[in-house]
């Protein structure tokens, strides 16, 4: 009896606990629920592309007029980018630039972490109206051998040394290439501007194409894509050229894919017409009658954005947007508000795979240009002389989306049910996602349901957001724990120089056996946008460039933390288990100095260009496994983005999360006793401070608890 009698509390205390967990299980869902940062660009110029603090996913309840439901299960079209034409003009005023703000300028615009992330570069074959001049690549007339072809002049000198070093800053940039006019010799009036394509040079002309993409190769620059005829129905630009559907036909079926296919060039897209919406018959009549056409690119400037469906629809093959322009007379916020609604959410949710604006970048009296050129065309930028330059509203139109949709992303399915919100929805390759929201009307609070989730936010009237959430850049945290960090050339691990416990130690590259020394183990903590701090163990100091610098060879070091950019990196996976590891302040990647295999070897930032000392593995040598809830705050080890560390200089306990807002912290003594509690204020980006100068040395455990759950790690009081 008296068995029985202790046994009935005892089941009673383990359904009690079991309902216990249960709640403290589904609380913490609910309290980890998915973070969504919002970027937000809004008419009036007073935010651009400005993050702003994050929001979480709830439960999905009530209604709202203005819901915008996104379904990552439906799928459409991958992208291959975004991006600005770089015409020659363009080339010439960044080249005019001292080499500092010009380096800050591509990275502004094409660097793939720290900059707008453009990945496509449209340029043109021999001149277009914003070059210096109008030129040709053999003006030999009769030449149909092209033996006189050449890329001297202003490719030469202007445009083909930036893109060399844009491919620096992004090795995976793709080149869409595009004539303005054949030489004039080959035309029917002899002219740069209209006429058309004489019959008897297709042949010489299609050999033309051939000799520019042997030679861009020659150079390191491979050609994606090419477009036989840009607006291939404008008479009036200088540079232009006519050529009707039955011509481009034609001249791609009877010698331009041919010729290419034969020179082994035959990966090289080719994209039809070029030209604007208002006409589907063009298209289409190219892309069903012709095995060599890819797809087929439009602009806007007539017809509607709809007609790029019904070209894909009708010929199932891709289409491409390709160019708008934005005029010196525009304002911002009507410029950005048509751009936003008609080029980037229109084109993408009608098929394109590219979002391209017109000319990145022209001097403050819009040129470069040839003497019939546009002399209305805004570049993304405005050099205004040698040192300075100034960003404009094109820059901002694709920047909402080339910054947080990356090339390889697939559209998803999003739906709006208000005509004011327009939105498109995007996976990006690591899983994450992006939406992006276009309000047309007055500050609006909409819900956007994922799900059986959702989260309410109140997006300005006349303004642009890209929410992004979900999966961020592999691997580190995914493996929580420290890591040898080793180079692909020499097999050696990033190590502190002879153990140094002070900021500004040298790092260098050494044998490791065993795993290595706490000097040559390093953990990764995210900064919550997409960058890495990268921490070594032995002193809790941060992996950072000397002098906040910006150019080749700066030394890197270990430094105490301070709230700046050489202090975050960004890791993009090479494939095969190796790395690239890049500051986000200098846009430069983590190098072995002269290719060194030697212990003692520098490690700095550089240029990257592919080299096996630009390489890094990964290997884990401490793991932090997720432990089951406890009572115990030694056992509660829930993982976040968190990094702790005592500052022995100050006395002061620092830490640093991903998390925004107010939290408790308390410490615990190893045996589970609270030594100290305090509330505190978290910032992105900033360390919160607390002082633990009365604690005797030892092992202690950290809990920090704030809105979405409470996470714990160790720390030693040495």
């Amino acid at each position: 009896m008296m068995h029985k009698t202790t046994q009935k509390p005892t089941n009673r205390i383990k359904a009690f606990m079991t309902q216990v967990i249960i709640l403290m299980l589904l609380f913490i869902t609910k309290t980890n629920a998915q973070t969504v940062t919002p970027f937000i660009t809004s008419g009036d110029q007073t935010r651009l592309l400005q993050q702003q603090a994050t929001v979480s996913f709830g439960t999905n309840s009530g209604t709202n007029p203005s819901t915008v439901t996104v379904n990552a299960g439906t799928t459409y079209q991958t992208m291959d980018g975004f991006g600005y034409t770089l015409t020659e003009g363009s080339a010439e005023v960044i080249s005019g630039m001292a080499a500092t703000q010009q380096n800050q300028l591509l990275n502004d615009l094409y660097n793939p972490n720290t900059g707008l992330n453009a990945s496509v570069i449209r340029i043109s074959i021999a001149a277009s109206d914003l070059s210096n001049s109008s030129y040709s690549y053999n003006e030999t007339s009769g030449d149909t051998n092209m033996n006189n072809f050449s890329l001297n002049g202003p490719d030469l000198t202007y445009l083909i040394p930036i893109i060399k070093k844009i491919q620096l800053i992004n090795p995976n940039i793709k080149i869409l290439a595009t004539p303005w006019s054949a030489p004039r010799w080959m035309k029917t009036n002899g002219s740069w501007v209209g006429g058309s394509l004489q019959t008897q040079y297709y042949a010489a002309y299609a050999k033309y194409f051939v000799k520019y993409i042997a030679a861009m190769q020659a150079q390191g620059i491979p050609i994606w894509a090419i477009t036989p005829q840009n607006e291939p129905e404008n008479p009036n630009n200088e540079p232009s050229m006519l050529m009707n559907s039955t011509e481009q036909k034609n001249f791609i079926n009877q010698q331009l894919g041919p010729q290419l296919a034969a020179a082994g060039y035959g990966g090289v897209k080719i994209i039809a017409f070029d030209h604007n919406c208002d006409n589907t018959a063009y298209p289409i009549d190219v892309l069903n009658n012709s095995s060599y056409v890819d797809g087929a690119a439009f602009h806007l400037y007539l017809g509607n954005i709809s007609a790029m469906s019904t070209v894909r629809n009708s010929t199932n093959k891709n289409v491409y947007f390709t160019e708008q322009y934005t005029g010196s007379g525009g304002s911002f916020g009507g410029d950005f508000g048509w751009h936003m609604q008609n080029v980037v959410i229109g084109s993408t949710n009608n098929w394109s795979k590219t979002v391209l604006e017109w000319n990145a970048a022209n001097n403050s009296s819009l040129g470069p240009r040839t003497p019939g050129g546009c002399n209305t065309c805004l570049g993304a930028i405005t050099v205004n002389n040698s040192t300075s330059y100034t960003k404009n509203v094109a820059y901002y139109i694709i920047g909402q989306i080339s910054k947080y949709v990356k090339p390889g992303a697939v559209r998803i399915g999003s739906s709006s049910t208000s005509g004011s919100i327009l939105s498109v929805g995007f996976k990006n390759p690591d899983g994450s996602i992006a939406l992006v929201i276009y309000n047309s009307g007055g500050s609006n609070t909409i819900k956007v349901v994922s799900g059986s989730s959702a989260f309410n936010y109140t997006v300005p009237g006349s303004s642009a957001v890209t929410f992004t959430w979900g999966a961020g850049t592999p691997p580190p945290t995914g493996f929580p724990g420290y890591y040898n960090i080793i180079s692909r050339n020499s097999n050696k691990g990033l190590d502190v120089a002879d153990n140094s416990t002070t900021s500004g130690g040298r790092i260098q590259q050494y044998d490791i056996t065993n795993g290595g020394g706490n000097n040559q183990r390093w953990k990764f903590v995210s900064d919550g946008a997409g960058n890495y701090y990268i921490i070594v163990k032995s002193t809790g100091m941060y992996l950072a460039v000397e002098n906040n610098g910006t150019a080749n060879g700066l030394k890197v070091q270990q430094r105490t933390f301070s709230n700046s950019n050489e202090f975050k990196w960004t890791v993009a996976s090479l494939g095969g288990g190796y790395y690239k590891i890049t500051n986000v302040n200098t846009g430069k990647s983590l190098d072995v100095e002269n290719v060194s295999t030697a212990n003692g070897a520098n490690i700095q930032v550089w240029d990257y260009t592919g080299g096996l000392n630009q390489q890094w593995q990964f290997v884990q040598v401490e793991s932090t496994a997720k432990r089951a809830l406890s009572i115990n705050p030694e056992e509660n080890e829930n993982i976040v983005d968190m990094a702790i560390f005592i500052d022995e200089a100050s006395d002061n306990l620092k830490i640093e999360t991903s998390h925004e807002g107010s939290a408790d912290v308390q410490i615990f003594n190893i045996n589970g006793q609270s030594v100290l509690k305090r509330n505190v204020n978290f910032v992105k980006g900033n360390l919160s401070e607390i002082e633990v100068s009365r604690l005797p040395k030892g092992v202690y455990i950290v809990r920090v608890s704030d809105s979405q759950g409470s996470y714990s790690k160790k720390i030693l009081k040495q």
